[in-house]
């Protein structure tokens, strides 16, 4: 049986939209008009609106955040090495760089990148990321704390570096030079064991240069600030001292243990110990005479006269008298000038 489509439904299919209102016109007849879009269209565009600030608002607070995790260190940021300065240098042996350690490091960074961020801070203290673009730091001059090989190794492979900030804390201390030591010295502690020698000239630093501010040091209170027992702090200033004459006298000092550093300094005070020349025997001088039958000696040591006669009595008016004479005869010489 053929079914055909009500003539109902074709009408409306057909039919003017009938969601638009449809409003009197000037007859009283209804007009179809479109009453209801300039309302809709009103509320779109202020939804638009405030959706695109809301977006930027969201865009801003985003790049705030992450200015404030660059500048604490809680994101990296891509450096090229020439952006770097290293005023403290290495507390590492001299021929660091020739050694296996450092030719496998470059072998390691060459084939799977780098693994650790290097640790910097701005050379400018109150350098701030750009808020427009916080990651972008190209130009910026940084200043090396930790990962010295990290970047010879870049500067070698010609590769960026990966980084991240010191805390503020560190970079705005009163002693920023030791805080710059002191973060060296405990990465590598961390890292890979320093050697004796390299420890202790790295703990005398650090000692010397908190030493040069205005608070008295002692070294109790150094030995708990940077975590080591304090009788290293003693030996370790003497090392850093004389580290100069133990390289130049000694060719395994990076090989050498706590105790042949103890005696390699002393040997060298031995050697640099002035030597004091004996002590000129005090000058003897004496005459004799004869007075009648009875001897007679004036003997002169270090500046102490003594006259010895034997067999002579003598009362006390009498030795005042030779006293006199002694006296007058010294006064004539002039006895208060020195004589060869």
């Amino acid at each position: 049986m053929k079914r055909s489509i009500p003539r109902s439904l074709v009408s409306k299919a057909t039919s003017p939209d009938t969601s638009k209102e449809r409003t009197p016109g000037p007859e009283g007849r209804a007009e179809t008009g479109d009453a209801v879009s300039t309302p809709f269209k009103g509320a779109g565009s202020a939804w638009k609106s405030g959706a695109l600030a809301q977006s930027q608002a969201a865009v801003e607070r985003s790049r705030a955040e992450l200015c404030s995790d660059i500048l604490n260190g809680r994101h990296e940021i891509s450096l090229s090495p020439d952006q770097i300065s290293d005023p403290m240098g290495t507390d590492r042996r001299q021929d660091w760089m020739s050694q296996e350690a450092f030719r496998s490091l470059v072998n390691s960074i060459a084939s799977n990148g780098q693994d650790t961020p290097i640790l910097v801070w701005p050379e400018d203290p109150d350098w701030e990321p750009d808020p427009l673009e916080p990651s972008n730091v190209t130009g910026v001059p940084f200043v090396m704390l930790t990962g010295r090989r990290r970047l010879a190794a870049a500067s070698e492979l010609g590769l960026p570096l990966r980084a991240i900030l010191a805390s503020p804390e560190a970079r705005n201390a009163e002693n920023s030079k030791f805080e710059m030591l002191f973060l060296r010295f405990r990465e590598n502690e961390e890292r890979e064991n320093l050697s004796p020698f390299e420890r202790l000239v790295s703990i005398g630093e650090m000692y010397e240069t908190l030493a040069s501010g205005a608070d008295k040091l002692t070294a109790v209170a150094f030995a708990k600030k940077i975590g080591v027992h304090e009788s290293l702090v003693s030996r370790a200033r003497s090392v850093f001292a004389a580290q100069d004459q133990i390289l130049n006298a000694f060719k395994n000092v990076y090989d050498m243990s706590f105790r042949d550093l103890q005696g390699a300094l002393a040997s060298l005070e031995r050697v640099n110990k002035p030597k004091l020349k004996p002590k000129a025997k005090p000058r003897k001088l004496t005459v004799k005479r004869k007075v009648g039958n009875r001897n007679l000696s004036a003997t002169s040591v270090d500046g102490n006269l003594s006259i010895k006669v034997a067999g002579v009595p003598i009362d006390q008016e009498r030795l005042e008298k030779l006293g006199d004479l002694v006296a007058d005869y010294l006064s004539a010489e002039g006895s208060g000038k020195e004589t060869d």
